[in-house]
């Protein structure tokens, strides 16, 4: 396959075409960040189904072969929709995290993140619990999103913010952590420090594993990146310089 397109509601989903960058599945990625309209998380269902198909009809304008929908709240409510309008395989990043989940301890303790659309829509859990894991804690933190829009990805801001979100959990008994945004592996970082015992499940890697053994999909290419954006491409384009290291088009 020669190209994918590859969107979410805003700079996040560079987290997930980084990797598919360092994977070298498609010769070309075709990123749309829809940032005019960022974050997908406190929308209504029938709105992100709505943003999300016309992600897809300007993704087709490029002759794309595969779509990958770099968003959870998109992924959480309208892939079905997606599916039905896409003449080739659409993937979503629910679908990726849970499956990387799947060979660990069933008695582990799992601290499932998101916007509050991803965290309410219920998928992750329902997924998780077929299975077979049972110690499964959501928590909706839509602030993570506005703040690695910004560029604030560690320092006492995020500090504070972390412990608004979890100061009432015991961060030592937490096994796993899925990252239930894609915005949320620029965290790691913080994450990393407030939770040292988690293992964190990272969308771009969970995708990239899927598309492996469901596609079987082989490193082909040394892949390029194209960038467009609804609103500030510019700014689209320098954190894209700042977090990819790959040549940009």
């Amino acid at each position: 396959m020669n190209r994918c397109g590859v969107f979410d509601s805003g700079v996040g989903g560079l987290s997930v075409a980084k990797e598919l960058l360092r994977a070298g599945f498609f010769k070309e990625i075709i990123y749309f960040g829809d940032t005019a309209r960022v974050p997908y998380g406190n929308k209504n269902e029938s709105t992100i189904i709505r943003y999300s198909l016309e992600a897809l009809e300007f993704l087709k304008n490029f002759d794309i072969e595969f779509l990958v929908v770099a968003c959870n709240s998109a992924s959480s409510v309208a892939i079905e929709e997606l599916k039905k309008e896409a003449s080739f395989p659409v993937v979503g990043v629910i679908e990726a995290g849970v499956k990387a989940v799947e060979k660990e301890d069933k008695n582990s303790n799992i601290l499932l993140v998101g916007t509050k659309r991803t965290i309410n829509s219920g998928k992750y859990q329902k997924l998780l619990l077929k299975k077979g894991f049972k110690n499964i804690l959501s928590k909706a933190t839509p602030l993570f999103v506005p703040l690695v829009e910004e560029g604030f990805v560690e320092g006492k801001l995020v500090d504070d913010v972390f412990e608004i979100y979890f100061s009432d959990i015991k961060k030592e008994n937490i096994d796993i952590i899925i990252l239930g945004c894609t915005h949320y592996p620029f965290l790691s970082s913080s994450f990393k420090k407030h939770f040292p015992n988690a293992k964190l499940i990272h969308s771009g890697q969970a995708i990239v594993e899927l598309l492996k053994e469901q596609y079987n999909l082989l490193p082909k290419f040394d892949s390029t990146i194209k960038l467009f954006a609804s609103d500030n491409p510019e700014e689209l384009r320098i954190k894209a310089k700042e977090w990819l290291n790959f040549s940009l088009i």
